[in-house]
């Protein structure tokens, strides 16, 4: 349990381990779902192909629009892209970079299953058992069959209990010579992904390393940010429902009072506290207005530090005097004492 509790632990500790973790997840139910799958090929020569194509790439688009969806970064990306600009301009990069990186992290479910399909073969051998060439494999000079029931004969390749043309082509034949060709495939897009994996991870710091740190540090500030909010306006939200709560029973006093009852003293105490939360904002409308100007115009990346007095009455604005590079001029002043 102490294992399980620190690896959901590192899965909380950042955006990125959680959903690295979801990622994880999501590939083992991937692998998951296959083997539970019961394939039925329809062994019907207009109906194989797409039954068989579907089943290897309507999963994977599934699994691949999934893994936005338990991105809790796509909000905040639809969000980001969609606000207005107000106080505080949209970088198109750091846009970029939110969607590339959820982008990845949602192709991994659906490489995991396009893999297992091809290395199993059985898509492969139901889409493409009519294309089977019979003139290398088997009797093409069968003068029983015509072109169109050989067709209906080798769409029953994938049903080895109803295929009935072993004069025409074995069945194991015809079976292992598509499975050698699925995972063939399956083999290449496996190192075709792992060699793209390798070279996004290795080569995209030795040309764009500043951009992508600047574009990583403001996706992961907009990430910190809204979340910081959220708490500040739960708490708000605590706040002010303790606020109207307590005013509520204070409102009943005379009927407390009535029935000779005493109030005590520390709910004074913390209406008084929970009143500095709120900050002025003590009506529905206020906070109403809060929440649209932080959305139409939030403030901008820049944080001014207090004015600075100087001995020469200088008052700064966040910035330092500025010194003119001119010569000054001295004038110098002599007095006599005759």
């Amino acid at each position: 349990m102490d294992k399980f509790r620190m690896i959901f632990q590192f899965f909380q500790s950042n955006q990125e381990s959680f959903m690295n973790g979801i990622c994880g997840i999501m590939a083992l139910a991937s692998t998951q779902m296959y083997s539970a799958f019961d394939f039925n090929c329809p062994c019907l020569p207009h109906y194989n192909m797409a039954y068989g194509l579907g089943i290897l790439l309507v999963p994977p688009f599934i699994l691949f629009l999934l893994g936005f969806v338990l991105n809790n970064n796509i909000s905040m990306l639809a969000e980001e892209w969609r606000r207005p600009h107000g106080q505080r301009g949209k970088d198109p990069a750091v846009l970029r970079y939110m969607f590339c990186s959820m982008a990845q992290r949602a192709m991994i479910a659906p490489a995991v299953w396009v893999s297992v399909t091809l290395l199993d073969g059985k898509c492969i051998t139901c889409a493409f058992c009519t294309s089977v060439p019979v003139e290398a494999l088997g009797n093409a000079s069968h003068p029983l069959l015509s072109q169109g029931e050989i067709q209906r004969v080798l769409a029953r390749i994938p049903c080895k209990e109803i295929y009935n043309g072993q004069e025409l082509i074995a069945n194991e034949v015809a079976v292992r010579y598509l499975r050698c060709i699925s995972q063939a495939l399956g083999w290449c897009f496996v190192l075709l992904m792992t060699t793209l994996a390798f070279l996004v991870r290795s080569l995209r710091p030795c040309f764009s390393q500043a951009a992508f740190l600047k574009s990583r540090y403001w996706s992961h500030y907009i990430d910190i940010e809204r979340k910081l909010f959220d708490d500040t306006c739960a708490e708000h939200a605590r706040s002010f429902a303790k606020v109207c709560i307590q005013q509520f029973f204070e409102g009943m006093s005379t009927d407390l009072v009535a029935a000779r009852c005493h109030l005590p003293r520390k709910a004074s105490a913390d209406m008084g506290e929970a009143s500095k939360k709120l900050l002025g904002i003590t009506d529905q409308g206020t906070m109403n207005m809060a929440l649209k100007s932080w959305h139409r115009c939030k403030p901008p990346l820049h944080l001014h530090p207090p004015d600075l007095p100087s001995g020469n009455g200088w008052v700064g604005e966040g910035q330092p005097p500025v010194h003119s590079s001119a010569p000054r001029r001295e004038t110098a002043a002599y007095y006599s004492s005759v």
